[in-house]
């Protein structure tokens, strides 16, 4: 399978668009949620189509982490839904929420919701908690 318009778009919406480098939770990212590769550079920034390029690329690679996991009946929404999680969190992530099995994904995907603070103790984080929800949502519909 291959993630759908609308689940770019749903990725665009969830992790918006900067043109210039940021901090993403301890690492650099720019665009749409791209996390800068070794050797990447954007001194005078990104533009929106360079960055939706590279929302494909990476969403992609999450494919190829996904594409052996699903059962034959999943539904684009739920692909989707599932690209989007391993968009946020990496393919490690992806896998190990799925290792737990399809009819728990719901439940599973729910407690992917912490993230450390400046004191490096892991609290809930409530933009991830939205997130997760949309993505439960997404992934029931």
């Amino acid at each position: 399978m291959q993630t759908s318009a609308a689940g770019l778009a749903f990725i665009e919406v969830n992790e918006g668009f900067e043109q210039h480098i940021y901090n993403d939770n301890g690492h650099q990212a720019i665009g749409i949620g791209h996390d800068l590769l070794p050797g990447e550079s954007f001194p005078n920034g990104i533009s929106y189509a360079d960055a939706i390029a590279l929302e494909k690329e990476d969403a992609a690679r999450i494919e190829a982490v996904l594409n052996p996991l699903v059962p034959p009946a999943c539904t684009q929404n739920q692909y989707d839904s599932l690209i989007d999680f391993g968009f946020n969190l990496g393919g490690g992530a992806l896998r190990e929420m799925l290792g737990h099995g399809w009819v728990e994904v719901p439940t599973q995907m729910l407690r992917w919701v912490y993230e450390r603070n400046a004191q490096g103790v892991e609290v809930v984080s409530p933009p991830l908690q939205a997130r997760r929800q949309k993505e439960v949502a997404l992934f029931n519909s």
